[in-house]
This record gives C-alpha cells, structure tokens and sequence, in this order.
C-alpha cells in the first residue's frame, strides 16, 4: 500500500513538473517587446506600452491612471504621498506565481528564465525598479531569500545577496529606498520547528547569522526599518512544547537584534509584525495586544513597534482597524501591511485592501498617530491565481493605492467637521464632574462609589448611535467623490453603458464599492 502511495506522489511530481515546463516561456519572450543578448541580459523595457501612471481624478476611465490618489495634494499640511507613504512588496509582486495547494503555477512573465539564479535575481530586480518608477512611489520591500538565491553555504548565500543588493543601490538611485527589509526564516526545511524559538541550537543559531546578514543590507540599502515576522515562531501541540523556554528565547534573540543594531549604527525602526497562526497551529505574536504585552514583560517596549498586517489582524477576529489603534493607543504603531483577507476563507489570501469604509477607518488611526513615518503603507498583497496579465500588477497596486488614497480623504474630512469626535466627546460626557475626576485621578473607594450608587439610584443609559456613525461614513463618502466629480459626466457615463446604472453608481457610492471607478 505504502509503495502504491509513494508512486503516486511520484507521478503527481512528473505531471507537475511537464505542466510547468509547458507553460513556461522561454528567456526574454518575443511578445514582451524586449529582446536579449547572447549573454541572456535583458535589453528593453519589462512593461512596454505601461505609461507612467499619473492622477486623472475621479472621472476617469483609465484603468492605469490614479482617481483618488494625487501624490502632491496637501491634506493637513502634509502631501498625500507623504501620509501614505507606499511600497511594493517584492516577493508578492515579482516572486508570485499564483500557486496554491490545489494547483500548479499560473503566472509566468517573460522576463523569468525558469532558474532561481543570481542572473535571474538581478533582472528581476531591474524589472522591480522599473516597476516601482512607473507607479510613481519611492519604496519597496524585501525577504533576503526572495531577492537572492540561498547557496550551498553561508558564505555563498551572502556572497549571492551582496551581488544583487549592490545592483539594487544602483538602481535605487537617490530618491528609492526600501521601507523595511527582512529575513525569510520560515521557507527552508531547517525552520519547521521555527527560528529562534526552534528546539535545536544549530538552527537559533544559523537564523540569528540569517537575521544579522539581513539587518546589514537593509542598512547598507537606506531601509528606514527592519520587521520580524514569525511564522513558525509558535507551535503545533503544547504536549512536547515548553512555551515559556521558547518565548524566552525569542526575547533574548530580539534582545540581539537590538544590540547589533546599535552596533552597525542602523537608525531605523525595529518592527514586529503579529499573526493568529498559519503556518503554525498557534503563533506567540498573536495580535497587537498579544505582542504588546510580550515586549512590556520582556523590557523591550522602548526597542520594538508594530507591523500591523490587516488580513493578520481578520485571523485573530478582530478589524484591521481594531489593531491598528490598539498599536496607535500603546504608542507602538510603526508600519501597516495594507491588504485584505476573504469572509468566505479561512486563510491569509493576502488581496489588496478594496474595502473604502475600512480604509477610512484605518486613515483616521494614521491622522490620530502623526502619521506612520518611518514607516509607511506596504502592499503585502497578491494578483489572484486567475489574474495573469503583466498590466494586471499594475491595475492591482492602483486599486489600492486609491482605496487608501480614498479613505484618507474621508478621515481628513470626518476629522475636520467633528462629527465623530463630537458624538464621541457627548458618549462620556457623564464623567465630566467632580467624581469622574476622581475616578480618573484613582482616588475613587468602592465605598464612595457605593454611597452614590445608593444615592443615584437605578443609572440611565443613553443610546450610543452607532447608527448616526454610519450614516455619517456614507454621508463623507459621497461627499468626497461630489467634490472632486461632476456627477453628470457619471450619469452620462451611465447612459453610455460605460457604468451598470447611474442607480448602481450610486449603491457603490453608499457601500464603498470600487468597482464603477
């Protein structure tokens, strides 16, 4: 039986692999537009007829144009680029293939050889930068492993990532630089029992020479912060897992990362990034609170901020909002992971963040914050499986950008005509007097509040109008599109069936919907 399985695996990998085969172009496709030498150097454009992408405002048709997002508009005193601060992140844009449990790859684009060399490395990175000048933005994000190929040895896989990292200084020029960078310590056989909470000092070891070699190059780059994310820091059973041995582990390789920080002079951020689970059954950073109290008790509060990642935040059950101000409130909000899960998946799909409402929301946290500076707004987020089209990376990162864009625009809005603070302030206003003081200044006793209980009697609840809230969203909503759109040029677009109806323009008006605009 056990031979009768085995043969199948085998010839599942044979039909995998020929189905790859097929499907792959050939080194430098002829229907790229670009063409090779005979060294195999790419010599072109990698997205030919990919303009660069400019602001066209809300009427536009364009697909590769900006509607909301216009980079030098001032909003509270501070450029919209300069609020959002954007990144692509390079592993899902240029290392995707759209693979998923069930399936083989889908996305072969014609700058790929078929070859994870250090050659195909360095085209993939000239391909990233040409990327990321036609988006208009100024930085980008990396996993080691995902720029550079892992040799045989340490010594060659540094030797590798210094090769392509010094192609990415030259081409990151004076004005790109990568928001964060990171080490992949989850990919490689060696980490199935995690990095630096592994049950074998050969791998803490070989993860803390990992961490060190990425820290550098973040440095070296210009990287305005590093992130740790653990996915296989947790567990699968707690019957032969000593979790106490293992988060203190973790603290005392965060404690050496914060050293040899210091040590190399990096100025930049230190950030932790909180996930649920998957890979593991349970991750020790589970969400902002968790991670919080686990810098709180091992000292590191002042050294650490967090990497809010919102399909991260969904897996723990709460709102990417709810752990962005839960960040923001213990002054640890350092950077977002802009994207989205699915209601219907129980997964990290990683999408792009659609949804305008929750934008909003998050933008409101970011305004309250000061802004996110060092850190920023990073697209840690896929093309679909089905989405296959070179342009399609293109339409994808703009749909976010402007969703974002968008929801700036609305907290701006919400901030300035006070409707939501007003509503707020009048939810509390009962513990403006004397003995709210008290209680704030923690000299109320149970027997003086017990006194007043007697005193007060049966204590009227006021209704919290969560309902006004929401209408107050919709309401900034449409108001944001009216004052940057002539609503006839979309009742005319309605009539022209360039729209479903101007009715459905409106419904996706009310419900944050991007798919009319």
């Amino acid at each position: 039986m056990a031979g009768k399985i085995l043969l199948i695996f085998l010839c599942m990998n044979v039909i995998s692999f020929s189905v790859n085969a097929s499907l792959r172009p050939h080194s430098c496709a002829a229907e790229s537009g670009g063409k090779c030498s005979e060294s195999g150097e790419w010599k072109g454009e990698f997205f030919p007829g990919i303009p660069k992408i400019k602001y066209e405002g809300p009427d536009s048709q364009n697909p590769l144009a900006y509607r909301w997002y216009n980079a030098e508009e001032v909003i509270f005193g501070r450029k919209m680029k300069d609020w959002l601060r954007f990144s692509v992140a390079f592993w899902h844009t240029f290392r995707g293939t759209g693979v998923d449990p069930f399936g083989a790859p889908t996305k072969y684009w014609p700058w790929e050889d078929g070859t994870n060399s250090v050659a195909m490395a360095k085209r993939r990175m000239r391909a990233n930068f040409e990327f990321i000048n036609k988006l208009g933005i100024d930085r980008w994000c990396f996993h080691d492993r995902d720029i550079a190929p892992e040799g045989k040895t340490i010594q060659e896989t540094n030797s590798n990532l210094d090769e392509v990292v010094k192609l990415a200084k030259e081409l990151q020029g004076d004005n790109i630089r990568p928001l964060w960078g990171t080490a992949q310590l989850f990919m490689h056989p060696r980490y199935m029992h995690g990095g630096c909470t592994s049950s074998e000092l050969g791998v803490y070891v070989y993860a803390a020479a990992q961490v060190k070699k990425a820290m550098e190059v973040t440095h070296y780059l210009g990287g305005e912060n590093y992130v740790f994310w653990g996915g296989r820091e947790g567990y699968q059973t707690l019957l032969n897992t000593d979790m106490e041995y293992e988060l203190d582990h973790m603290a005392r390789f965060l404690e050496a990362a914060v050293a040899y920080k210091k040590k190399i002079g990096f100025k930049g951020t230190l950030l932790i990034e909180p996930k649920p689970q998957e890979p593991t059954k349970h991750q020790y950073d589970w969400d902002a609170a968790t991670t919080t109290n686990f810098l709180r008790r091992h000292g590191l509060i002042g050294e650490f901020k967090l990497n809010i990642e919102c399909n991260h935040a969904t897996l723990s059950g709460h709102s990417c909002h709810h752990d962005v101000e839960t960040a923001r409130i213990n002054g640890l909000l350092g950077n977002i992971d802009a994207n989205s899960g699915d209601a219907q998946t129980g997964w990290d799909t990683d999408q792009f963040l659609t949804d305008i409402g929750e934008a909003t929301m998050i933008m409101i946290s970011v305004i309250k914050n000061g802004g996110l500076e060092p850190g920023g707004l990073n697209f840690d987020a896929k093309l679909r499986r089905e989405s296959t089209d070179v342009e399609d990376m293109f339409i994808a990162h703009i749909v976010g950008m402007d969703t974002l864009a968008r929801g700036l625009r609305n907290a701006a809005k919400l901030i300035e005509d006070g409707s939501l603070n007003e509503l707020t302030h009048k939810r509390y206003e009962s513990f403006e007097n004397e003995l709210g003081a008290l209680i704030e200044a923690g000299k109320a006793s149970f027997e003086m509040l017990e006194k007043k209980a007697i005193e007060w009697g049966e204590p009227k609840v006021a209704s919290a109008k969560q309902s006004l809230l929401h209408t107050r969203i919709l309401q900034t909503n449409i108001l944001q599109y009216l004052a940057l759109s002539d609503i006839r040029s979309v009742e005319a677009a309605a009539k022209e069936g360039k729209l479903r109806s101007t009715e459905n323009c409106k419904h996706c008006l009310l419900h944050g919907n991007n798919s009319n605009f």
